[in-house]
């Protein structure tokens, strides 16, 4: 069963810092992940329901099932993205774990 890994960034202090960053050092970690089938990321533009501005981007990568995921988490490269997303990752964001229904 694919599963996604899904991060929800908060708003940066400096997003023109933040988006050098994620660009430049975060996401070359991210596609060389071993077994990622698929990512996908972008900024989040408004709040549809009229809320407060929590999430500043999100970024979801696909994975064939569980193992896979995992195995990509423990990687060398899935090791580098976890310390890069300490540096990078404002207060309050999160990273989720999804089961898709195929």
């Amino acid at each position: 069963m694919t599963v996604k890994l899904v991060v929800l960034y908060t708003q940066p202090d400096d997003p023109d810092v933040f988006e050098q960053h994620y660009h430049d050092q975060h996401l070359p970690l991210v596609h060389a992940f071993p077994g990622l089938q698929k990512v996908e990321t972008g900024r989040i533009i408004a709040e549809a329901d009229g809320g407060d501005p929590l999430w500043y981007r999100v970024t979801e990568l696909y994975f064939a099932d569980r193992d896979a995921l995992d195995a990509a988490l423990a990687s060398s490269h899935g090791q580098a993205a976890a310390a890069d997303y300490g540096k990078i990752a404002p207060p309050g964001s999160r990273i989720l774990v999804q089961s898709l229904d195929d």
